[in-house]
C-alpha cells in the first residue's frame, strides 16, 4: 500500500479493497490525510503488488491527482489538477472513481503496467467505489476533529 509519509497525520480507519481476483491490484482509502502544509482531506489510489501508480487527493480548492506512476514519477513528476471547476471534495471523489472505473486499464497501460491491465475487475471495482463512499460516511466529520487537533486549518 502507498507509504505514509513522517510529519503528515492520518484520521480515521484506513480501508483497502481488491480490483482483482488475484489481489495484485488493490485501492486503498486514508478517510483523512492531513498534510504539513495544514491542508487535507481524503486520500485514495490504486496499487499494483505494492507500487502506487495512481493516486487522489481530493482536498477541495487545493485538491489533485497523480498519474502515470506515483511511485516512479514522484509527487511532482505525477501531479496533476482536476478538471476546471472541479473544487469541492465531494464532486472530487465522485470524478476519481470513475476515473478508475472508465479509465484505470488505459491508466494501468500508461503507467507501465500493460500485463495487469486486463486483471482490473469491474465488478469489483464498482463494488470499491462503494464502499468507499460508505467508509467516508461512517467515518463521520473527520475535518472538525483535525481542525480542532490544529493539524489542518479551515
Amino acid at each position: 500500500m502507498a507509504t505514509m509519509i513522517d510529519g503528515e497525520s492520518y484520521l480515521g480507519r484506513v480501508m483497502i479493497r481488491p480490483l482483482s481476483k488475484s489481489g495484485d491490484i488493490i485501492l486503498y482509502l486514508w478517510p483523512l490525510r492531513c498534510l504539513k502544509s495544514k491542508m487535507g482531506g481524503p486520500t485514495f489510489g490504486v496499487d499494483v503488488r505494492g507500487e502506487e501508480f495512481i493516486r487522489f487527493d481530493p482536498h477541495g480548492p487545493r485538491g489533485h491527482w497523480h498519474k502515470g506512476g506515483y511511485d516512479k514519477l514522484g509527487a511532482g513528476g505525477s501531479h496533476t489538477e482536476f478538471p476546471d471547476g472541479l473544487v469541492d471534495s465531494a464532486g472530487q471523489i465522485s470524478w476519481g472513481l470513475e476515473q478508475i472505473r472508465d479509465e484505470g486499464q488505459k491508466m494501468l497501460e500508461a503507467a507501465g503496467y500493460p500485463s495487469d491491465a486486463g486483471a482490473i475487475d469491474e465488478d469489483m471495482v464498482k463494488a470499491a467505489a462503494e464502499a468507499v463512499m460508505a467508509h467516508l460516511e461512517n467515518e463521520g466529520d473527520l475535518r472538525s476533529r483535525a481542525i480542532d487537533q490544529e493539524l489542518i486549518t479551515a
